[in-house]
Formats: structure tokens, sequence, C-alpha cells
């Protein structure tokens, strides 16, 4: 139950007291820490809360993915929210990506990623994606012809220019610094059991898949959903440079600096265990991911690390930012579908703008109430 991101150790900080804050933030992962940070630079005075540390919750127990776009295929965003908001839905994550760039140093690589078909089947969905992109004026690559490991396992790729890997814990902890530069007040290991011991303040919950307990009648539609990685011993062969995922992103992997595996996913192995906020590791979905690394190596690999942490799944697949129905100052940020490493640095800007009366037109997509008529 180790997460390989957080065997690092966190950095010191600088520490901070707020009285009488103006706004609370709960939950200190990369939402959270992403928009203390922002209010915190616009003159608010602003305390954050997390149960655990700073990137102890899905922000260091993901899989170090950094990914545009929204969950769905481009493709099929567009045709759910129409092509020009697809579009400025995948400009904004772009925009994203270039932001943490400027601010995360060395927890961020920007290598591109591959989006690998299985079958035939997924290769036409891949297609139909890469023509949707290339038509709308953005970087994609088509990819028919492999190097060993993947020779022979795939039928094609989609390769996305400006994605990246990260060092989640790090860079979170990093946010969560210059969040402390500018002035919030972490209050860790403190959870918020209730809204009425906040006072006065307006709050924002950004604790995603976790259940917070704070969000009213939308509690529990932003769905707990378990995400189980492991991390195996470094590899010396450098073959997985850039994020791998397939079957829909049932499978994710990529190779370390140090050149450990990281590998993650087939939670359908056992889809009714795994809509939980549990974060116990389960047999079927860790013998899974065991057999699948060790037959993309050819070889057996010693497992030294192997960790769960849970995501918020939204049927709709777009995110939750914006003011919970029925309740005054209290606002949420959340909802990624598993693309919470840039959708959650990207909505956690997009709630602090909105309090602070900025134009965010993408909030209406967005808005809370929509869960309460989702299937």
């Amino acid at each position: 139950m180790t997460s390989y991101w957080l065997s690092e150790p966190a950095p010191p900080r600088r520490e901070v007291r707020v009285d009488d804050p103006e706004v609370v933030v709960v939950g200190a992962g990369v939402t959270g820490c992403a928009a203390a940070l922002r209010l915190a630079e616009a003159g608010k005075r602003v305390r954050l809360y997390d149960g655990r540390a700073v990137a102890e919750g899905a922000s260091g127990r993901n899989g170090g993915f950094a990914l545009r776009g929204m969950p769905a295929a481009f493709d099929v965003t567009a045709e759910s929210v129409g092509e020009e908001t697809a579009r400025a839905m995948m400009v904004w994550t772009e925009r994203a990506i270039d932001t943490i760039e400027s601010l995360a140093g060395d927890s961020f690589r920007r290598v591109g990623s591959l989006r690998l078909a299985v079958d035939e089947e997924e290769r036409d969905e891949l297609r139909t994606e890469y023509e949707a992109l290339v038509a709308a004026g953005f970087a994609a690559a088509w990819i028919e012809s492999f190097e060993p490991p993947l020779e022979g396992r795939f039928a094609a790729a989609l390769r996305h220019p400006p994605d990246g890997v990260l060092q989640p814990a790090r860079w979170v902890r990093r946010l969560a610094a210059l969040a402390a530069e500018a002035g919030v007040e972490l209050r860790e290991h403190s959870r918020v059991a209730s809204l009425e011991e906040l006072g006065g303040a307006t709050v924002v919950v950004c604790t995603d898949g976790y259940p917070s307990g704070l969000l009213g009648e939308i509690e529990g539609l932003i769905i707990p959903t378990r995400g189980q990685v492991i991390a195996t011993e470094p590899v010396p062969e450098r073959f997985f440079e850039v994020p791998h995922y397939g079957r829909h992103g049932f499978d994710y992997w990529h190779q370390t600096e140090d050149g450990r595996i990281v590998a993650g996913g087939f939670r359908d192995v056992s889809f009714d265990t795994e809509f939980t906020a549990d974060e116990h590791l389960t047999d079927p979905v860790q013998n899974a991911l065991h057999r699948f690394v060790n037959d993309l190596m050819g070889r057996e690999l010693r497992v030294d690390y192997a960790w769960a942490g849970i995501f918020g799944m939204v049927m709709d697949f777009l995110p939750v930012v914006g003011r919970v129905p029925e309740l005054d100052d209290v606002w949420v940020a959340g909802g990624y579908s598993g693309h919470g490493n840039v959708l959650g640095f990207a909505c956690g800007e997009l709630v602090a703008a909105a309090l602070l009366g900025k134009d965010v037109p993408l909030m209406a997509q967005f808005d809370p109430v929509r869960l309460l008529n989702i299937g």
C-alpha cells in the first residue's frame, strides 16, 4: 500500500497562519492547492484543510499521466457538447499543461503520450479521433508500426504531442509550497466534519472521489472509484518513455526516470468491487497488473510498490465545477473520471476565477446541478 510517488520525502515549506479566512478550501490535492494559490494571489485570506497531508489522496496515488482533453475522446466530446465547446475545452487543457510545465520544475516531463488500439475496433475509434483532432487544428500523429516490445501487440496508436508525465506527489507538494508563499495557511491532518465548523467563510470542496460529507444533495453523485497501480524494480532498458494507454484506458503504463515500470488499470476484471472509496488492494486487479507487466516485458519483474487511490467518476465524463445546489457559499471542483492530473489543476484555477468574479464560460458545461438529472 505504499505509493512510489509518496515514498519521496516531502520538502519543508513556509508556515502560515490565517485568521478569519474568507475562503476555506477542503482537500490539499492538485485542485485544492491550485485554487488556494490563485485565490491567495488575488488577495483573499485562504485556509486549506486536508484530512491527511498534501498530495496523500489521489494526487499522490495515480499513474502520473498528464493528458490534454476530456476523459472521453475528442470526437465523442464534440458530439456531446458541440465542436466549438469541445475545441475550447481542448485548448483550455493544453494551456493548463503549459502552466504546469512552467511551475512544476523537475516533476514534469513533456514527452507526449500514446493511446494504443488493441484490436481493429479500437483502431477505427482512434482513427476517427485522430481525423477529428487534425480537422480541428490540433497536433496529433498516427502510428501503425512499432518496435519491440509493442510490435505485434497493437493495431495502431494515436500520439498526443502536448502530453507528458508527472511525479505527481512532488508536483502537488511544490504547488502547496507556492500556495504557502502566497499566504495560504495549510492545516494537514485536519478533517472538516461539517460546514458549520467553518463559520461564515466561502467553502470550496476539492476532494474529487473521496467522500467529504459536505456536498448536500450531490454527495455521492461524483462516484468514488478505485484505481490500482504497481511500480516494478528498475529496468535498465528504456522502452516506455511516454505514457501508454490502451483498451479505452483500462490499461496504462510508462517508465520512470529510474527505470521502473509503473502500470495501472484493469479494474474491468472486477467491476463490482472497484466502485468504492476503499483504498485497499485486491487480488484480481493486482494479479492482472502483474501478469500484464510480465507478459509485456517477457520476464518476471519484482513489484516494489503497489497502491490504490480514489478518483471521482461522472457519467457524462465532464468535470463538476461550480456552486453546490441548495447550499449557500459552497462550491465544488471535482469529477475528473481518471484524468485529474491536468483537469484537477485546470479546475482548481477555474473555480478560483469564478469566485473572483471573472468570466469563465466553461462553467456552464460543468455546473454541478446537472448531476441531479444524470441517469
